[in-house]
């Protein structure tokens, strides 16, 4: 009775220590397949990052677009006019309206007329067609101001001062009027309005310098 007891004992560890055997050998068997495909993915060299695009490229992109400032004074382009003569003179010359950052900058050149100092204005309006210049309506005055000259901050806006003709009846001026732009429909704009050369110098008087007749008249229009 003893011995096959220990014979079913012994036939029992031998089908326990054979099915152990074939497990580990098993597990051993895969082991070589797991690492084979699990080492490539450790061993691959990591993806390259995308290349940043060159210092000199992003510099490029920047100044391709303009900034507000330059858009402005690209679109305000210097306007140009001529200014012809009235009430019987020889007067002829240019009129230079250009928008600054300070306001609207004015060139005046003319020749052909008398020597000494003539008061220069902007007028109300654009229009030279009477032989006067009367035509141009009163000085330029959209904020109410008693009139002045440049050295006055509160005058009429249109209000130039005075230029000077030399001998040989040649005369320039340049002068920035603070608050003037060059906008269609501003209040403020010079654009649309009339300049008048006088032919007297202007006194800073009341209530429009007493500066004589409108001997030269341009109608300030694109």
């Amino acid at each position: 009775m003893n011995r096959p007891l220990n014979d079913t004992i012994s036939a029992a560890f031998l089908s326990l220590f054979f099915l152990l055997s074939c497990g580990g050998q098993q597990s051993n068997a895969a082991m070589p397949a797991a690492a084979t495909s699990t080492m490539p993915m450790a061993s691959a060299a990591p993806s390259a990052p995308a290349s940043a695009a060159p210092a000199g490229a992003a510099a490029t992109d920047a100044t391709a677009v303009p900034s507000d400032a330059q858009t402005s004074a690209s679109t305000e382009a210097p306007l140009t006019i001529a200014i012809e003569p009235r009430s019987g003179s020889k007067l002829k010359g240019t009129a230079s309206f250009e928008s600054t950052s300070e306001g609207v900058k004015v060139t005046l050149d003319i020749t052909d007329a008398p020597a000494g100092k003539h008061g220069a204005h902007i007028h109300q309006n654009a229009d030279c067609s009477s032989k006067d210049g009367k035509s141009a309506g009163d000085h330029f005055n959209p904020e109410g101001h008693h009139h002045g000259l440049p050295m006055v901050a509160a005058r009429h806006l249109g209000d130039l001062g005075n230029l000077e003709v030399g001998r040989d009846g040649k005369g320039h001026l340049e002068i920035t009027v603070a608050g003037a732009n060059l906008k269609p429909n501003d209040k403020l704009s010079f654009l649309d309005r009339g300049i008048i050369i006088h032919e007297k110098v202007d006194d800073g008087s009341q209530p429009a310098g007493n500066a004589g007749a409108r001997i030269g008249c341009g109608e300030i229009k694109r």
